[in-house]
């Protein structure tokens, strides 16, 4: 930290930032905007930094807050911002850079009033501020233009039609921060917001027609993860104090605003992290997942979810239903490389979700990928991590499966993938598995890593389900997979017991103490049922479908098969237990024919043959 605290902590006394909140009000023509403008600014580079930022620029924002409603300082600040973008295209093209700096300040000031405005104040106070001005004490204009809606009307314009260079990069991603500034009004009402001042301009408004290309920029920025420029790209020479502009007046207020969402600006240490290498990436990514979980107004649907639902890719000629609003094309490869890479960030994940939920032309494409193992792999890692993730992200996860497992030919496919040496699996060394073996050891991982941790019945019912959808197209499993099925059904076996005899023991004791309030084992056991229920069902569905594919299951079963005795002539699970029962009886009496002192190699040789000789119309 060093110099940089103390001088965070000039800032209150700062004279032009006590001038923009004081009690005078000054003009948009005033020279005095360019000298306030006129800084730059260390990133800071941690929460402390940050927090000491805020803290130190809170007295300023508080003051201009209670003077605003008389000197329109705020407004005259937006109307400064506002003229300069009007240029900003044109000094892109010419490379002014002073003059682009300047500009994306104003907006950095902007920002940083506005998340305090929303933190303090009610929307409606909020839309006062952007139409008071220099009149009597506490009048406003009603009738003046709209300054919020030209705010992000313009803020819009910036994000879709400023060419991306190293002098325009923080201004874009200072663009971005605002409008999700914009829209946390949600995080300070209870309520879901359907009428807010963001659902007005955003849905109804001037910005509408903005709403496809805004967010297929957004999905652009998401998929080139362009990196800031490097440390210095553009800082200004120091001037002498007798002209020109003045640099780095008390250090200024603050570097973009960027940095204090993702906590790393230019050449900051914390950028080097794998989402935050691209902030202007990381900021698009939530700025879009913000606008399409917005809900519709009363009035109207929301245009952005609408956009979202309905893209389709490139190379796709055919034409746009009339009914599809701000449909537009992106292209599918690019996007599907950039989810795949993306991985490791919750909200990459979550927009990975978002597509394959609601977008019918994007699932189709996925699934019809011949490389769905670049697409699934980081899923799994995720699920594998997941004493490392958060729960958020081990559910999207598990509902990325769920949604792929839904397609038949996903299912077949996946057994049909040959992986080589998986490093991050660290159970066992697995030199060859097919891509449908690995998810399957990777779910029934996180059911068992449930059972003995977290204890959440949607997690194993989410796990279940998946494995479920595929048990059908269940093709050659590894020896290890259909070992870990049934250790699984031996786990939930034991359990059942335990269960069952913590049952008997309490029913016991209550008949001899009638004080003491009895556990609820019967609910215990109705779910240990029910998951045990479902497990025979993927069995069985297995053995029904694909018999022939799958030596190494029936072996497992086979070796295993006193764990099923109990199960026979249990009332929950007598008719799932029939094939079960069929095929463990059928093979034990041929491998009985064959002699004791079997070698593994004979075991499956006979399991092979068997499959051939067991009719197929006894299993039901």
């Amino acid at each position: 930290m060093g110099s940089n605290s103390s001088r965070i902590g000039d800032l209150p006394k700062n004279e032009y930032l006590k001038k923009l909140s004081g009690t005078e009000s000054v003009s948009e023509n005033d020279p005095f905007w360019n000298q306030l403008l006129s800084f730059s600014f260390p990133a800071p580079t941690s929460s402390t930094e940050l927090k000491l930022l805020e803290e130190a620029t809170i007295s300023v924002c508080r003051s201009l807050v209670e003077n605003n409603p008389r000197t329109g300082n705020f407004g005259a600040l937006i109307k400064v911002f506002l003229s300069r973008t009007k240029e900003l295209k044109l000094s892109a093209e010419c490379q002014n850079h002073i003059f682009i700096w300047q500009t994306h300040n104003a907006l950095f000031i902007i920002c940083c009033l506005l998340k305090v405005f929303i933190c303090e104040m009610s929307e409606e106070e909020l839309q006062l501020h952007f139409t008071y001005e220099d009149k009597s004490p506490g009048t406003y204009s009603s009738d003046s233009e709209d300054l919020l809606e030209e705010l992000l009307c313009c803020l819009m314009q910036l994000i879709t039609d400023i060419p991306l260079l190293d002098i325009t990069y923080e201004i874009s991603v200072e663009a971005v921060s605002t409008m999700i500034v914009f829209l946390s009004c949600q995080l300070f009402h209870k309520e879901v917001l359907r009428q807010s001042i963001s659902h007005k301009y955003l849905m109804q408004g001037r910005c509408l027609p903005y709403t496809s290309k805004l967010v297929k920029t957004l999905l652009y920025n998401f998929i080139r993860q362009e990196k800031p420029p490097p440390p210095g790209a553009h800082v200004f020479p120091q001037q002498s104090e007798a002209g020109g502009l003045l640099y780095g007046l008390a250090s200024g207020v603050a570097t973009g605003l960027w940095t204090v969402f993702t906590l790393g600006g230019v050449g900051s240490k914390a950028a080097a992290t794998p989402e935050l290498s691209s902030p202007l990436a990381n900021q698009s990514l939530l700025l879009l997942l913000v606008l399409a979980n917005l809900t519709d107004a009363a009035d109207a649907p929301n245009p952005y979810k609408q956009a979202i639902m309905s893209f389709k890719n490139t190379q796709d000629s055919s034409p746009f239903p009339s009914s599809v609003p701000h449909a537009f094309q992106i292209n599918f490869n690019s996007l599907y490389t950039a989810l795949c890479e993306q991985q490791t960030s919750d909200q990459a994940t979550l927009l990975l979700y978002t597509l394959l939920h609601q977008n019918s032309n994007v699932r189709t494409y996925m699934l019809a990928r011949t490389d769905m193992e670049n697409l699934v792999l980081p899923i799994l890692e995720i699920l594998y991590h997941v004493e490392e993730r958060n729960s958020h992200h081990v559910y999207m996860a598990l509902i990325i499966l769920l949604i792929l497992t839904e397609d038949d030919g996903f299912n077949r496919s996946i057994h049909e993938v040959i992986l080589k040496n998986i490093t991050w699996y660290s159970e066992r060394v697995l030199t060859e598995i097919s891509l449908g073996s690995l998810l399957i050891l990777v779910v029934i991982r996180t059911i068992q890593y449930n059972m003995t941790r977290t204890r959440d019945k949607y997690l194993h019912t989410n796990c279940l389900a998946a494995l479920a959808n595929m048990s059908a197209q269940f093709r050659s499993l590894h020896q290890y997979a259909a070992q870990r099925i049934i250790s699984l059904f031996s786990l939930l076996s034991k359990k059942h017991n335990k269960v069952l005899e913590q049952a008997t023991q309490s029913l016991r004791g209550s008949l001899s103490s009638n004080d003491a309030p009895l556990p609820d084992y019967a609910q215990d056991l109705n779910v240990i049922e029910e998951v045990i229920r479902m497990m025979l069902e993927i069995i069985n569905s297995c053995l029904t479908n694909s018999l022939h594919h799958n030596p190494n299951l029936v072996y497992a079963l086979l070796y295993k098969r006193d764990l099923f005795e109990q199960f026979r002539t249990h009332p929950s699970f007598q008719d799932i237990m029939q094939n079960i029962d069929l095929v463990i009886t059928f093979f034990s009496s041929r491998l009985l024919q064959a002699g004791a002192e079997l070698s593994v190699e004979r075991v499956l040789e006979i399991i092979k043959q068997g499959v051939v000789a067991l009719p197929k119309d006894r299993l039901k």
